[in-house]
């Protein structure tokens, strides 16, 4: 790459960053097509592509193959070294601890949905919408980081900063709980169907302003997720017992004739 066809790439990922701000896109969220982005700053669609592989390397943004490219969440180092760290490396020693994350966001989720319900503005409700939207699509990984983007938007949405702080600083720990779960849920339609309906239900509550109601439903659904994720533990677990049984009694008598 030419010195001048760098500086074109870098300030293609400038505006393009720019962009971003300007229509409010934030993690989880959907950029443009190739096409109407080159359109939009007047750049070749190539010079798109390369600003687009800039922003990626510099962890701006992902892209799925022929899924498009999405907003990354950008983390803050304070939150993530005196929060999140300690509780990840509780997580490595023993899994076991993913279930107080669970009980933690039913006592902070409870709180921010009643308060999204009280206090979201006209722009908070469409974003909710639009987050909501993104859950329902086919890639488990994207639709598991749009329900993070989901939870989020309630917890901006209750202009609580202490609330949405805490939130942010356990970002990290709630991205993993979400997509591990949603990614088992995944694969069991039943389920994944109730996660829709549960998602839907919060998000009315918040949208008609019954902000008991929303938090009825939050905690009806964390405790969904959090029966649900035990129940898929408890089954793996017994599987395992059942592989570490002895041997079937007839085939020893079998070696003994």
């Amino acid at each position: 790459m030419t010195f001048t066809t760098r500086r074109l790439t870098d300030e293609v990922a400038e505006r393009l960053r720019k962009l971003i701000d300007d229509r409010g896109l934030e993690a989880g969220m959907k950029l443009p097509a190739e096409r109407q982005l080159a359109a939009l700053l007047g750049v070749s669609r190539n010079s798109v592509r390369e600003a687009l592989q800039v922003l990626n390397t510099q962890g701006v943004l992902m892209s799925r193959r022929g899924g498009g490219t999405f907003v990354r969440w950008q983390h803050d180092t304070w939150s993530e070294q005196n929060i999140v760290q300690p509780i990840k490396t509780l997580l490595a020693d023993d899994p076991g601890y993913s279930y107080d994350i669970l009980e933690a966001r039913h006592a902070i989720e409870a709180s921010t949905a009643w308060h999204a319900a009280m206090r979201a503005t006209a722009a908070d409700k469409e974003k909710l919408r639009l987050c909501f939207e993104a859950t329902q699509g086919d890639d488990p990984d994207l639709a598991s980081r749009a329900d993070v983007r989901f939870h989020l938007a309630i917890a901006e949405a209750s202009h609580n900063i202490v609330l949405l702080q805490t939130m942010r600083g356990f970002f990290d720990l709630l991205q993993s709980s979400v997509i591990e779960s949603r990614q088992r849920m995944y694969l069991v339609p039943p389920v994944f169907a109730r996660l829709t309906e549960q998602h839907e239900a919060v998000l009315n509550a918040i949208l008609d302003g019954d902000a008991e109601g929303a938090r009825r439903a939050m905690m009806a659904h964390l405790g969904f997720v959090h029966t649900t994720i035990k129940q898929f533990d408890d089954d793996l677990a017994r599987q395992a017992r059942i592989t570490r049984l002895p041997g079937d009694p007839s085939e020893n008598l079998e070696k003994d004739a």
